[in-house]
């Protein structure tokens, strides 16, 4: 079959400020939006932990089975390290793998450094939709499922359908960050007061 080729190049996307990485960063907390983006504080990813897991994805990558791909989910094609535009929706980002299917769609495939829960946590079926969404504009083909392959169980692959009601969501998350950088308004802190003792704005945060 023939294999889709991207329907925009890099260079209309390159302009586009906002990342995946950045909407996480949101559903996190949606502080971060503010301090970033309004007051123009450096993050540090560098000393938070937990952005560390993309620098092991190719060695796990390495670990699946392609035989596994193609024979359970009708993988006819993979691509690495693929980088996504959005003109639409204002989002640039770089899938782990952009799997094409034997019905011709394609879908995302994100790796986790992580267990696999009972069920993927929202922010994980969020990050899959966005690159779903990114995906369907780049090459202009049909996305209907993103795939997340858990590697500290086993490289366990788990699979979400994806419907309106997922597009709704990861799209309203993206225009909720937008308005936090357009009106440069200070939002409510997470809820989870866990997560403020990893945060690098701690320290200059109103709890």
């Amino acid at each position: 079959m023939e294999i889709a080729t991207p329907a925009q190049t890099p260079a209309e996307g390159a302009a586009i400020p906002l990342t995946v990485t950045h909407v996480l960063e949101h559903l996190y907390c949606p502080r971060f939006t503010y301090f970033e983006y309004v007051l123009a504080v450096p993050e540090g990813q560098e000393r938070r932990w937990k952005v560390q897991r993309g620098r092991e994805v190719h060695r796990w990558r390495q670990q699946v089975n392609a035989e596994y791909l193609r024979k359970k989910l009708g993988v006819v094609a993979r691509r690495h390290e693929v980088p996504l535009y959005s003109a639409a929706l204002g989002v640039r980002g770089v899938a782990d793998e952009v799997l094409t299917l034997a019905d011709g769609s394609m879908a995302p495939l994100d790796y986790k450094f992580a267990r696999a829960p009972q069920k993927p946590f929202r922010n994980q079926r969020v990050q899959s939709a966005l690159y779903a969404l990114l995906i369907r504009e780049t090459f202009a083909v049909p996305v209907h499922r993103g795939f997340l392959c858990y590697t500290r169980s086993k490289n366990k692959i788990v699979e979400l359908t994806f419907g309106d009601k997922a597009f709704t969501e990861a799209e309203r998350i993206v225009r909720q960050v937008l308005e936090v950088i357009q009106c440069g308004y200070l939002p409510p802190a997470t809820s989870r007061k866990a997560r403020c003792g990893d945060c690098c704005y701690r320290n200059i945060c109103i709890q």
